[in-house]
């Protein structure tokens, strides 16, 4: 059933499927991308983890590691389609790979281990996905395993996921003996042998026939509950056709109502064909999806995906190799060619496209175009940075870039000889343009310079990184995390006057500000970011004036009175003001608003935040009186546990600053016999850190 790659170049748009592999860390979704790769022809050989031989963990600490680091893109066809398919990270510290990937999807395969089911970070990775609207079918990994269960995944997957899971296969045999699957849509049985690379179709046996049929009903039954032409069909035969049932299925994919799930064993090389068959019945085309938006102007644009539209791109990668600068762009509408202009719309600067890459993860095949529904890499582009939008200089426009989340730890980095110092700076600075997560700013007080990013892991990639690809000797100091400060009890009626005069023009600005905290809870643990308002009346302070109040409020949040850490979770109300006739500007009304701010938060209660994450970890049964009591000496508060075949997983909620270390510490608890993942789940106060303010009069 293979296919070749290059018939399918001039597909149109219903042929293109956009897609990404989501899952949490170790759930296997390298090698369902390797065995799609090699049942649709586009390798010859399966690559595996294991061996290092994977073509899309192609980087050298990816294949030292045995995770997904970078997230990698291949294309390969199928059934007449053309799938441009991106390799997600799994581990948590990567997590803004997945938003970037996740920002240009039409769709996505959600893999679940087969033993464990819905895991923290798949939960993560399918948040993720409901916040950009991409429709997603899911596979249930790894049913070779000792332990795996269909139904106690899918069970999981309805649980935890809150999704009406529509299940559309019935396993043949388990853990060792399962040997394939029934398709209960078209009632057959597709088994594998485990020396040929392709199924053997057949009927249902005898054995699970009467199970096939009452799964068959409840596919129905719950398919009809959510569809209306299937539950018509239902109401007047009694049954739904397999015809029908796939075009409801399709809908209810497209609509997010039902995820359709399939299983298989992706390292036995069972269940690709089938979960090929239900990308292109189910996920969308690019014509499937909503027009995309952008402004222009400050008005709302929208373009459909139309090869003769004028060009519009979005940029979610950008990597520097020894070859070049590689630009990663979704084309969305238009085409460009090669030496075409484009414009950078965030930036308003122009350049040219060198030349136009189909991607193979690290491997290239030069096109001469590219059109709407595209997923390639450019060459030529020398200051377009990740997030900005392309367009034709003639239609300019600018869509929304990928959210950027916020760093949480923090490390000292140095180059190690004085001499390397400006290679050093260069390659930090190329790292910070690869992966936007990542920050790096200078301590005022040190003159240390510190990299930030997503956790332990995500810095000791992004160190060795450097230390590869640019032969530097690089000294690092212990990890910091990101605290926040916020304000427990405000202050009212604090009034700030700002007067300047040293000849010429002055500068007069007088506000009054109350500051409480915020009620709202979000999705940072109820300190949701900054509120202002304003309750002026009479027009004693002008409307542009009020714009620069709350701009001078915004650079005061940068550092907060406790430690200099960013200021959350508080809303600030102008209320009263006075301007001069002459010397009132926005420059001054900033500078009030800052200092203003700076003053109300030094009177104020104020109280130190620190970053939380939710640990899972799984231990031997024998090994869990040593790893509560790890947990709990680490300020953990344990929120479940769960007895699993010999071994527990344990659920607890940790402060980060109290997890350095903890890889070695656990292994050593459990003679190497225990793993842990985590997710951040937002900030709580610091014990004992709290400022008490003097209010105001």
């Amino acid at each position: 059933m293979r296919t070749n790659l290059h018939r399918h170049l001039t597909n149109p748009l219903t042929g293109v499927r956009n897609l990404g592999i989501l899952a949490h860390v170790d759930a296997g979704k390298t090698t369902i991308t390797e065995r799609i790769l090699y049942v649709t022809g586009a390798t010859y050989k399966r690559g595996e983890v294991h061996n290092g031989t994977t073509v899309t963990d192609f980087d050298s600490q990816e294949r030292d590691r045995g995770i997904t680091i970078f997230a990698a893109a291949v294309s390969c066809a199928w059934d007449d389609h053309r799938i441009n398919l991106i390799d997600t990270p799994g581990h948590v510290d990567f997590s803004d790979e997945v938003e970037r990937s996740l920002r240009v999807l039409d769709g996505a395969i959600a893999v679940f281990d087969g033993v464990a089911g819905v895991e923290p970070q798949s939960e993560s990775v399918w948040r993720q996905a409901d916040r950009y609207g991409v429709p997603r079918i899911a596979f249930v990994n790894k049913l070779d395993r000792a332990g795996a269960d269909l139904d106690t995944a899918v069970a999981s997957i309805r649980g935890r996921l809150r999704v009406t899971p529509l299940v559309v296969q019935l396993p043949i045999g388990q853990e060792d003996g399962f040997t394939g699957v029934v398709d209960l849509l078209r009632m057959r049985s597709l088994v594998w042998a485990d020396d040929r690379d392709t199924f053997r179709e057949g009927p249902v046996p005898d054995a699970l026939r009467e199970e096939a049929h009452r799964r068959r009903r409840l596919l129905e039954e719950a398919v009809a509950e959510l569809h209306p032409i299937a539950l018509e069909e239902f109401c007047t035969e009694s049954a739904i056709s397999a015809e029908t049932l796939a075009i409801a299925l399709r809908d209810l994919t497209r609509t997010g109502e039902g995820v359709v799930v399939l299983c298989g064993s992706a390292y036995r090389n069972r269940g690709i064909e089938p979960l090929l068959d239900a990308v292109v019945a189910y996920l969308p085309s690019p014509l499937d999806v909503p027009p995309v938006r952008g402004t222009q102007g400050g008005t709302v644009q929208e373009r459909a995906a139309d090869p003769a539209a004028p060009f519009a791109a979005l940029v979610f990668k950008v990597n520097s190799t020894a070859t070049g600068r590689l630009t990663y762009l979704r084309v969305y509408s238009g085409t460009i060619e090669r030496g075409d202009a484009v414009l950078d719309a965030g930036v308003r600067r122009t350049e040219r496209i060198g030349r136009i890459l189909r991607v193979q993860a690290d491997r290239h095949t030069e096109v001469d175009r590219a059109v709407a529904g595209d997923i390639v890499a450019v060459v030529g582009l020398k200051t377009v940075r990740t997030g900005a939008t392309l367009c034709a200089p003639a239609a300019p426009l600018v869509f929304e870039p990928p959210a950027v989340a916020d760093p949480v730890v923090s490390m000292a980095v140095e180059a190690r000889r004085s001499t390397d110092t400006d290679r050093f700076a260069s390659a930090l600075a190329r790292l910070v343009e690869e992966d936007p997560s990542l920050v790096v700013r200078t301590d005022p007080e040190t003159g240390q310079t510190v990299l930030s990013g997503m956790g332990e892991l995500h810095l000791e990639v992004a160190v060795e990184k450097i230390r590869r690809a640019h032969g530097l000797e690089v000294g690092v100091g212990r990890p910091q995390v990101a605290y926040r400060e916020t304000v427990t009890r405000g202050v009212s009626g604090l009034l700030y006057r700002h007067v300047k005069q040293d000849g010429g023009a002055g500068q007069f600005a007088h506000v009054v500000l109350d500051v409480e905290p915020l009620d709202a809870a979000g999705d940072d643990g109820g300190t949701a970011g900054f509120v202002f308002r304003s309750t002026v009346v009479g027009g004693r302070v002008p409307r542009e004036y009020v714009r620069a109040v709350e701009a001078g409020c915004r650079d005061a949040l940068a550092e907060g009175p406790l430690g200099g850490h960013p200021v959350t979770g508080l809303r600030v109300t102008l209320t009263d003001g006075a301007t001069h006739p002459k010397d009132s500007s926005e420059m001054a009304f900033q500078t009030a608003g800052r200092f203003a701010l700076r003053e109300a938060l030094r009177a104020s209660v104020m109280v130190l935040l620190e970053p939380l994450v939710e640990v899972t970890a799984t231990v031997p049964d024998d090994a869990v009186g040593g790893v509560l009591g790890d947990l709990a000496a680490r300020r953990g508060r344990i929120s479940g546990s769960t007895a699993r075949a010999g071994t527990v997983v344990i659920t607890a909620t940790v402060p980060l600053a109290e997890l350095f270390g903890y890889a070695t510490r656990l292994r050593s608890r459990t003679q190497g016999r225990g793993t842990f993942t985590t997710r951040a789940t937002g900030y709580a106060p610091v014990p004992g850190a709290v400022s008490n303010g003097t209010p105001s009069r």
